[in-house]
């Protein structure tokens, strides 16, 4: 139940490129120990992929975000050095990583045309549509020496950085959406390229300059992405409000206006917000938004787990109500991926907390992306939040797929 403490992944190539925000304490693992993956399943469950170990550069810190183009891995953390897999924190062929960093999604091997300094952490990386940048945004003020105020933007031929991308945001950008006309962030700045911005804000994606996208919310955005078809963004964070409309911790807005606040009923059942709450992660496969939160122990939020929900209204498809904290999601086929530590699914038909032991945390679980089923409740968190009862709400399967991971410290 601690707000966002560590996750970590362990997974060959093929579940990297469906789950590269997962890792948040390492890249790749230090072994391959006892991990569930059922990859032939019986009665109809879709496939998972294996938890088999990919051999991976490591940092020395924390990753917060990755991206992939092609076979590369970018790596956005808090981190100042890498090294070999197998090789000891300042062993042998470590070298300078100042938090961004790249490396091949076959192999685990460290691209090294693709090494730049970073003067503060980067708290999110995301492709452009094409695959010709990526983009970073973080607290970091510099690149290599050159001013770029929070974010920056690369070649992903070159590996090079991009000086005529260099917008200025007054602070940390931690959320990152794009479209071939736009790159959208959200984070806790409040001015963007000398204009007042509140949490939100637009670029052009070759020249920096800011567009007139503009929608206002009360705290921060943590995540963001654009819906199907273009026509809206679906922002989370911690916010309560969205262009002073309620939204406890996730809206819709207009793409091109961002004034519009649209209709997006998922805040209506899913909310986790404020001080003590966060939606954390949203991604879309083209067909739903998939998004994770957490819930810190007060009142005022009701939501730890997984949803999803149809991208044109955001009515809610199926919420899988798993106690302990959803860092991240990614859809991949029939299967949605999370990083979390959960402890207590029981109230999808899922493992439960053993009242005589310690809890048992699982750090990645896979569910389907289609109910199956509906939640029980009240949980046994409802004594003390009323607001956490999911039950008869659509619930989906969780599968067998529990790798063993190691909890990170760094954080």
């Amino acid at each position: 139940m601690s707000a966002r403490t560590w996750t970590r992944t362990v997974r060959r190539s093929a579940a990297l490129v469906g789950a590269a925000s997962l890792l948040a304490a390492g890249l790749g693992v230090a072994s391959a120990t006892t991990a569930s993956a059922d990859t032939v399943p019986t009665g109809g469950d879709p496939q998972t992929v294996s938890a088999d170990a990919l051999p991976t550069w490591q940092i020395n810190g924390v990753v917060w975000s990755q991206a992939l183009v092609g076979n590369t891995v970018y790596v956005a953390g808090a981190f100042t050095r890498a090294r070999p897999p197998g090789v000891a924190a300042g062993g042998a062929g470590e070298v300078v990583a100042n938090n961004a960093f790249a490396y091949d999604i076959t192999t685990g091997n460290r691209v090294t045309s693709f090494h730049p300094s970073l003067n503060g952490q980067s708290n999110a990386v995301f492709a452009s549509p094409d695959g010709s940048r990526v983009y970073f945004g973080g607290d970091f003020t510099t690149v290599d020496g050159i001013a770029h105020s929070h974010l920056a933007a690369f070649s992903t031929a070159t590996n090079t950085l991009l000086s005529s991308f260099s917008p200025s945001v007054s602070a940390r950008v931690s959320a990152i959406a794009t479209t071939s006309t736009a790159v959208y962030v959200g984070g806790s700045f409040g001015v963007a390229n000398g204009a007042a911005r509140n949490h939100l804000a637009a670029f052009n994606p070759t020249t920096g300059a800011l567009l007139p996208w503009a929608p206002s919310s009360d705290d921060v955005v943590a995540s963001m992405v654009v819906a199907p078809g273009g026509s809206r963004v679906v922002i989370g964070g911690r916010f309560t409000t969205l262009n002073g409309q309620p939204a406890w911790g996730m809206g819709a807005v207009d793409a091109t206006a961002g004034t519009s606040t649209l209709r997006w009923d998922a805040n209506l059942v899913v909310r986790a917000a404020g001080a003590n709450g966060e939606i954390t992660s949203l991604r879309t496969d083209g067909t739903q938004i998939y998004g994770s939160g957490y819930k810190f122990r007060y009142p005022g939020s009701n939501f730890e787990g997984t949803f999803g929900a149809d991208p044109a209204t955001g009515r809610i498809n199926f919420v899988n109500d798993c106690h302990g904290d959803t860092y991240a999601v990614f859809p991949m086929g029939t299967v949605l991926y999370a990083a979390s530590h959960a402890h207590d699914c029981e109230w999808i038909g899922g493992f439960a907390n053993s009242p005589y032991t310690p809890l048992q945390h699982s750090f990645g679980t896979a569910f389907t992306t289609y109910p199956t089923g509906v939640n029980t409740g009240p949980d046994d968190y409802s004594p003390f939040w009323s607001e956490f009862n999911y039950s008869g709400q659509p619930s989906s399967t969780l599968l067998d797929w529990f790798p063993s991971l190691i909890p990170g410290t760094y954080t």
